[in-house]
């Protein structure tokens, strides 16, 4: 079968922003590849072998994001369309850097497989690592292995707004807790806290390509009968309480369903939220205090940052 790619160069800070267009356009898949992403994972020296130096070399600066249309159903509106909701990027506070779109036509195998060569096993924080299927890895005694296909699906745990949420699962995920994961992606955020000893994990995403990918990726890691996958928006498919909620989404979102967050939590439970633009810090920090939210930490990385809050 023949796809579309149709690539944008434009920013880290606007690159989850075009992914979203790109789906919300009929997209069967999203691709970004980001030289910060994987820069920020070479300073880490726990990161060795995560990608090949001359592939960073040659993605250049810029952010590449890249989505895949079946031919037969990709049209000079739909294309149009993108380009100028690209553009307005600028209007909403989003630094769209080039901004410029062009298209090609490539086989499904092409484009399956082409993002592989830039991912090995990588060691985030102190104990996970994310290997993909394809790679070997050798675990020591104290790791916890996440195996990663992502398909289709957003969350291959390059982006630092991922890396932050892996880091503090580490930290606040007990055995036997109640994880609630919302925008889960690829799975790989709920994944983890039921490999770090999380009792039961709910993940929760509205689009039906990453609930499947989810399910497979629970399956491959072994964790499918602690894992349940539901296809919803946010919180509303979801009930009881959990001891930990993790948002890896965009600080509208996570403004927006604050104070559903803090009724879904135990008491003392944590909220880990991410997908945050440092200029939005202030604005989620301000939301979260208001709902009643003791904060914990705030984490930083490249232009992002995440938070752990405590609920009453």
């Amino acid at each position: 079968m023949k796809y579309i790619e149709l690539q944008i160069i434009t920013t880290t800070e606007a690159s989850d922003a075009v992914s979203e267009i790109l789906y919300s356009e009929g997209a069967s898949g999203v691709l970004i590849e980001d030289p910060n992403d994987f820069n920020a994972l070479n300073k880490n020296e726990k990161s060795w072998d995560y990608v090949e130096e001359e592939l960073i070399e040659l993605m250049g600066k810029d952010a590449r994001v890249k989505g895949y249309f079946p031919s037969g159903e990709f049209n000079e509106t739909i294309l149009k369309s993108i380009a100028d909701r690209v553009e307005k990027l600028e209007g909403f506070g989003l630094n769209k850097g080039k901004g410029t779109v062009s298209t090609r036509e490539v086989s499904d195998e092409d484009w399956a497989n082409a993002w592989k060569k830039y991912y090995k096993p990588a060691k985030i924080g102190e104990r996970v690592v994310i290997k993909p299927t394809w790679e070997e890895y050798k675990a020591k005694a104290d790791e916890v292995v996440i195996e990663l296909d992502p398909g289709m699906a957003f969350g291959t745990g390059t982006h630092e707004t991922t890396i932050m949420c892996m880091k503090l699962l580490e930290k606040y995920v007990k055995d036997g807790s109640t994880v609630f994961d919302v925008g889960c992606g690829s799975g790989i955020l709920g994944i983890t806290a039921a490999r770090l000893g999380a009792g039961k994990v709910v993940c929760v995403d509205i689009d039906e390509v990453s609930c499947r990918v989810s399910r497979e990726n629970a399956e491959m890691n072994k964790v499918a009968e602690k894992v349940d996958v539901r296809c919803g928006n946010l919180l509303n498919v979801v009930s009881g309480k959990a001891d930990v909620i993790i948002a890896n989404i965009i600080a509208d979102i996570i403004i927006s369903f604050s104070e559903d967050a803090m009724s879904f939590l135990t008491r003392g439970g944590i909220f880990i939220s991410s997908g945050i633009i440092r200029d939005r810090r202030d604005d989620v920090l301000s939301k979260l205090r208001e709902e009643g939210f003791n904060i914990l930490e705030v984490m930083e990385m490249g232009e992002w940052c995440a938070i752990a809050a405590e609920g009453d």
